[in-house]
């Protein structure tokens, strides 16, 4: 992977980070911030970013580039979770931890202090957001949580100060998971169907009465175009997380909540006209991933999705075309997955490795394992 020249090349891109990773909190005049993070001009590497715990327990965003090297880091209040990355790859919007009230907006190559967003009063973020296609615009997953029912918060991100503009009904409960669909103009969301409460941190209230979805919303309307459910005895299967196919199908990852003692299907496929197919994994692996779907990520290409099961320690791939399954590869608490080149992928983990794949067959190479950290469930090309 990379050479020793290459790894003091990238060093030299680095500015002002000894003041950002001195910061225990993001203070409101990030009086700690001294220039852009990266210079975009002389990056030679692929970048990728994901939210991560610190040795000292601390929480920051991390970019990184493809050889697992730390190039810059961005300290978080809290846990974070997952990112939105702009179309033009120079913004970064990390969103805290359900049921956590902040985001953050970065801008890495720009001489631009990161804003710290909070949700508006009885709000709380989900983890999860993506742009608009000309950048202006963040969508964020939020629970409108004293009336019990999903929302996506719109933040107009182009000026100066972040602004929340409105929102929009995920007409669904506990949505988890958003993408913008290749039309550009709808959202795709996946209700996770748990209803909970920060007065009741990590508490499910409803795992009796769940109902998932996936639904599709046009971004400027609110419209409702089409939504799915699973079968009724499955109602228990949380909708999770969401990747789209070369084909522009929608692959989600889910959670069950049922007995332990079941074992059902946690992938599905299906597309706005579509019901929702679900794929099974071989008999011996089922009761390894103990009911739980990590990231859902496509290969570059469009052909393999990869779906990280971190409590079962594997990562699966699926081929899109007719959902069959091709594969598992051995990670620890491996959970986020980014595509790299054709059908390579980056894992990171809760060990704080990241490991390259060079395809469905591996082999896992581990690229690098700093001492103490952990990273977060998700990673994100940037």
């Amino acid at each position: 992977m990379a050479t020793e020249t290459a790894v003091i090349s990238r060093r030299a891109l680095m500015k002002g980070l000894g003041g950002i990773a001195a910061m225990a909190a993001l203070a409101p005049d990030h009086s700690a911030f001294a220039g852009s993070l990266l210079d975009a001009d002389a990056l030679d590497a692929p970048l990728f970013a994901s939210a991560r715990r610190e040795a000292d327990g601390s929480y920051a965003i991390v970019l990184a580039d493809d050889a697992g090297f730390e190039l810059a880091k961005v300290a978080l209040p809290d846990r974070g979770h997952g990112l939105a990355v702009s179309p033009d790859r120079r913004k970064i919007m990390a969103f805290a931890r359900r049921p956590g009230t902040f985001a953050l907006l970065i801008d890495p190559f720009e001489n631009r202090a990161p804003q710290l967003i909070a949700s508006e009063p009885g709000r709380h973020f989900y983890g999860h957001g993506c742009f608009s296609p000309d950048g202006r615009l963040v969508y964020a997953v939020e629970n409108d949580f004293e009336a019990a029912r999903g929302v996506v918060g719109v933040y107009d991100v182009s000026g100066l100060e972040v602004r929340r503009l409105g929102e929009l009904d995920t007409n669904g409960i506990g949505p988890h998971d958003i993408l913008l669909d290749r039309d550009s103009r709808t959202l795709v969301i996946a209700n996770g169907g748990i209803e909970t409460h920060p007065g009741r941190p990590r508490e499910k209230l409803n795992l009796d009465t769940m109902t998932p979805s996936v639904v599709f919303i046009d971004r400027k309307t609110g419209d409702l175009k089409a939504s799915h459910a699973l079968p009724a005895e499955l109602h228990q299967l949380s909708l999770r997380h969401m990747a789209q196919d070369g084909a522009g199908r929608i692959w989600v990852g889910g959670q069950y909540e049922g007995a332990l003692t079941e074992t059902p299907p946690l992938v599905t496929r299906l597309g706005r006209d579509d019901a929702p197919k679900l794929f099974e994994v071989p008999g011996r692996l089922k009761s390894a991933l103990n009911n739980y779907i990590g990231s859902v990520v496509a290969s570059s290409d469009g052909d393999v999705i990869a779906t990280s099961a971190p409590r079962g320690n594997r990562v699966l791939f699926w081929r899109a075309d007719d959902g069959a399954f091709l594969g598992a590869q051995s990670v620890t608490d491996g959970c986020g997955v980014a595509p790299l080149d054709r059908k390579a992928f980056l894992i990171s983990d809760g060990t704080g490795g990241m490991s390259y794949l060079p395809g469905v067959d591996g082999p896992l190479e581990v690229l690098a394992r700093p001492a103490g950290v952990a990273w977060d469930n998700h990673l994100f090309p940037v």
